[in-house]
Formats: C-alpha cells, structure tokens, sequence
C-alpha cells in the first residue's frame, strides 16, 4: 500500500489547465482573477463581500487590524486549534485568553467564555474568535447572543469548515462565513484544506466598511478610490494650476494614497485561478468527506475508543475526522509503520512555550488538555480510495485486537 496521508490536495486536469490559460494572461497578479474568485467565494457562502489574501494567517492578522485591536485588549479563543487563530491577537499587541473547549464537540465553549466574561467588569474584553474545528460549524447565534450582551466583536475562523453550517434556532441552515452572527469570517486554501490553491486565504464579512478597509490593508495601506483621498487634486497633479490638464476637482489616473500601515497580503491570479476551479466542486468533494466520516463511524461504533465524533453531524465539513483513543502513541506509531500517516490536531496552544510565558499552565484547559492526550486524526480527502480507507480502519482495528 502507498503512503496514506492524513490530508492531501487533488489537482484536476482541469484545476491545471485553469492555471495555464492564467499564467498565459495578461496579468499574474492584481488582476481580474482576484475578483471573479471573490465574487464566487462570497456567492458560495452567502456573504456580500470577501478579499482574497495570501493565506489564512494573513486574513486573521487583517482581521484584528481592522477592528482595531491594540495593545492591552483581550480577545477569547480556544485552545485547540492552529497557533495563529491566537497569534493574530498577538501581532496587534493584545492579549490572548483562553477558554475551555466543549468536551463533546471540541468547540469552544460557551459556558467557558460567559464564566470570564461575568468574572470581569464589561469591557475587559473586545472579542472572541471562536473555530469551527475540524470542520464543525460553532453555533454563532448563541455566541452572538453573548457578544451583544458584552459588547464584543466575533472573528469567525472557518478555515476548516468551507460548506460547513449549523441551524440556527428557526430551523434555517447558517453557513459558515455567511456574515450573519460574526464580523468577519476567515478561511484558509492551504493544500489539506477543501479548497487548495497552493497558499491562499479569504475573508468574508456583510460590512462595507470592513471590507473597504481590509482592500486598503491589504496592500500596504494604499487606495485608488477617490472617494477616500484625503489629499486634493491639486496636489495629486503636482500642479497649482491644474485644469488644462486634467478636469477641475478630478485625479490623474497615476494617483494613490498610502493612508495606514498595510501590508502585502495580496493573493496571486494563477492561484485564485486554481482557487476558482476548486471551488466549481467544492459540493462534490464535501458529499465524498461526508461519505467516509459515515464509514470510520459505523466501523468504529461500539468499539474499545475513548470517543469518536458521534454519527455524521450535520452541517459538518469534515476538514478532520478526529477520534480519542487509549495508548495513543501507540497506535500513532503503527500507523506509520503500516504507511499510514495520522496526524495531531492539536497541541493545546496555552501550552506552547511561547504561552506559557504569559503565565498559561498545565490544568488551567482541563477538557482540551484531556483531548489533547487522546486525539488522533485520522486519512480524510475527497480522493481517498475505499481499498485506503478499509485498510486504514483494519490496521487500527488489528491493533487493538492484539492488545
């Protein structure tokens, strides 16, 4: 048997030849592309707006500029997730607090952040940045709910959770990124991911002025829009007496303004190209994730596990499929020794060593933490053939079997 992956793209000849009629384009960069993929993405979601970035860790830093954060704010997040839906905070000097995940659902819990939010006089702190981890949508209703009750901003991190949706308390399907209950929305096209465009990253949001805002952060702080100049058109023509030249109270052509710190997170039109193509079967490869989650359940039920997720949740995306188990290392190592390449997701993020400066400890998230020693992440892609999947369920079945 060939290597088995936890997680692995799957270019199409029509995925590459996307890329190829865009490489012979006339642009390579800041061109139309950007817009169609964006204009899809959004579409896809439901959310009015969205702007492609470089990757998921440049759409979270974008977020947290844009919505002011700055030195000694205090945003919620979960413990269990990838580094930068923490390290965001951090690049904008604010401070991360932890809170506990769901023990069932590996989300963020809410009874977690409402016990420090009530701990606090309101306004100690500025937002949340819940995850939709492994591809379970958070149920940001409840979340808004209390978002609104303290005031607080929510980033919603769907970088695992594309097609992803939870139902809402009137029985209505809210797709992950659809801009209902969260400010912005973040997504990430890493090549694991249900959409792979190499690197690469989307926001998505229903506000106009954020969104406005992130095209200027962007790239670099700077802006075409004469609606947001600041400076006058006299001055942008270099001229006093400007009007043989150009129009009275209009700009030349050449004309930009760099109005804040930005940055160069722009995303490249040969990969919103491959990004696009991807994104014409995302439906189809989500049916196929959802497909294998239904058989890892039904050959893994009543088993010797801690826990498995339960059945095939709705509105779940299956960016993982995630199981605890007892002599983890274990079974992690004979995986490997079969081929077959499981992965961790994830070490607690309090833990980090870069955290634990801050004064984070062992015992301070006991349900991740308990997680965390059980967890393992089992081969979930569209293109993983059924022969791979019974072997990868016989292999760990056999393991137990000769404990």
């Amino acid at each position: 048997m060939k290597p088995i992956p936890y997680g692995r793209q799957h270019i199409t000849d029509e995925d590459i030849q996307a890329v190829v009629e865009t490489l012979k384009s006339d642009y390579l960069t800041q061109g139309p592309k950007i817009k169609e993929f964006e204009d899809a993405f959004a579409s896809y979601v439901g959310s009015k707006y969205a702007v492609a970035v470089a990757n998921g860790t440049a759409a979270l830093h974008l977020n947290t500029l844009a919505l002011g954060v700055k030195p000694g704010d205090k945003i919620i997040t979960t413990p269990i997730t990838f580094a930068a839906s923490a390290n965001c905070v951090r690049y904008c000097g604010g401070e991360v607090v932890f809170a506990d995940i769901d023990p069932e659902t590996y989300l963020l819990d809410i009874k977690s952040v409402r016990k420090l939010l009530e701990a606090s006089p309101k306004g100690t702190y500025q937002g949340i940045i819940p995850v939709d981890f492994a591809g379970r949508a958070v149920d940001l209703e409840a979340f808004r709910i209390l978002a609104d009750e303290y005031g607080l901003w929510i980033i919603q991190d769907s970088c695992h959770s594309p097609g992803g949706y939870f139902i809402d308390s009137k029985g209505q399907k809210q797709h992950c990124g659809n801009g209902q209950f969260a400010e912005l929305a973040i997504f990430s096209f890493h090549p694991v991911k249900h959409i792979a465009s190499g690197e690469g990253g989307m926001i998505t949001t229903n506000d106009e002025k954020l969104y406005k805002k992130l095209l200027m952060l962007r790239t670099h702080g700077i802006t075409r829009d004469e609606s947001l100049f600041q400076n006058s058109p006299e001055f942008a023509s270099g001229s006093q007496n400007s009007s043989f030249l150009i129009p009275h109270s209009t700009f030349p052509a050449w004309y930009m303004e760099m109005q804040e710190l930005g940055y160069n997170y722009r995303l490249t039109d040969f990969q919103a190209a491959l990004g696009l193509s991807q994104l014409n079967r995302a439906d189809k490869g989500l049916e196929r994730r959802r497909e294998i989650a239904k058989k890892y359940y039904e050959a893994f039920q009543g088993q010797f596990f801690t826990k498995s997720q339960s059945g095939v949740v709705e509105g779940h995306a299956y960016h993982l499929y995630v199981i605890e188990v007892e002599n983890r290392l274990g079974l992690y190592q004979h995986l490997r020794e079969n081929n077959i390449f499981a992965q961790i997701h994830y070490i607690p993020v309090h833990l980090m060593p870069y955290y634990r400066t801050f004064g984070w400890k062992e015992g301070d998230m006991p349900n991740a933490e308990k997680y965390y020693k059980n967890c393992i992440s089992l081969p979930m892609f569209p293109s993983l053939k059924d022969e791979e999947q019974d072997f990868v369920i016989e292999v760990i079945l056999d393991f137990y079997d000769a404990i």
